[in-house]
């Protein structure tokens, strides 16, 4: 058997493809597999890069069945490039788990500098950005109360994503359980051609999206507690 090969985890644009960076280009050449999240998305870029390679499924409802797989082809010498559909692996991506085996199996890792929707939206933000929180998804259900109100006692400017067809409900919430006079900013398709961010109350911004509803990508950045 071959020496373990090496697990990099490679950051991929949120938006404009020429955020892409050389490094990315490079590690994307070399790689023997290329493990993403969703293969016709990432497929789409190699295109774009003229590259041809061996593309696995490495996705959230698939994870825990294939790290094995990945395991495996990490021991068999391969360097493997783990991509999400957009941004960097791990981060509201599937990824953590193939660095956790990697780690126990004694593999190499390796991550890639690269985009995450959250940071240009902070530092767009206005807010104080030296300490934060990053919530990620609230959850859609259970517990997601429970979370928010965990948030309205932070001192520190929170950051979480939504998608639009949950947005209305997360600021009406946020509005009940955080607190109506928060400042807030909601950033969508950040990086794209309709790039837009707005600012204000929780009950500004509803009536902002109820009367263009919200279409794209969204991250909501709220002003911690004073």
């Amino acid at each position: 058997m071959n020496e373990n090969g090496k697990l990099i985890l490679v950051p991929t644009p949120i938006g404009n493809l020429g955020d892409i960076t050389l490094r990315t280009i490079e590690v994307l050449k070399e790689a023997d597999i290329v493990a993403a999240e969703d293969t016709r998305v990432t497929g789409k870029l190699l295109h774009h890069l003229g590259l041809k390679k061996n593309l696995v499924s490495f996705h959230s409802n698939n994870e825990h069945r294939t790290v094995e797989k990945l395991i495996q082809m990490l021991k068999e010498g391969n360097t493997v490039a783990l991509c999400s559909d957009a941004g960097t692996p791990g981060i509201s991506d599937p990824g953590y788990l193939a660095v956790r085996e990697a780690i126990q199996h004694d593999i190499a890792l390796e991550c890639l500098p690269g985009p995450t929707a959250f940071v240009p939206a902070l530092i767009c933000s206005g807010l104080p950005c030296d300490k934060f929180y990053f919530e990620g998804f609230l959850p859609h259900k259970k517990g997601r109360q429970t979370r928010l109100l965990f948030l309205a006692e932070l001192p520190c400017t929170t950051v979480l994503y939504e998608s639009p067809h949950r947005l209305l409900k997360t600021l009406a919430q946020i509005e009940e359980f955080i607190g109506a006079e928060r400042q807030l900013v909601v950033m969508r398709e950040i990086s794209k051609k309709f790039e837009s961010i707005v600012r204000g109350t929780p009950s500004e911004l509803i009536q902002v999206f109820t009367d263009k509803p919200p279409k794209g990508e969204f991250v909501v950045v709220i002003e911690g507690k004073m």
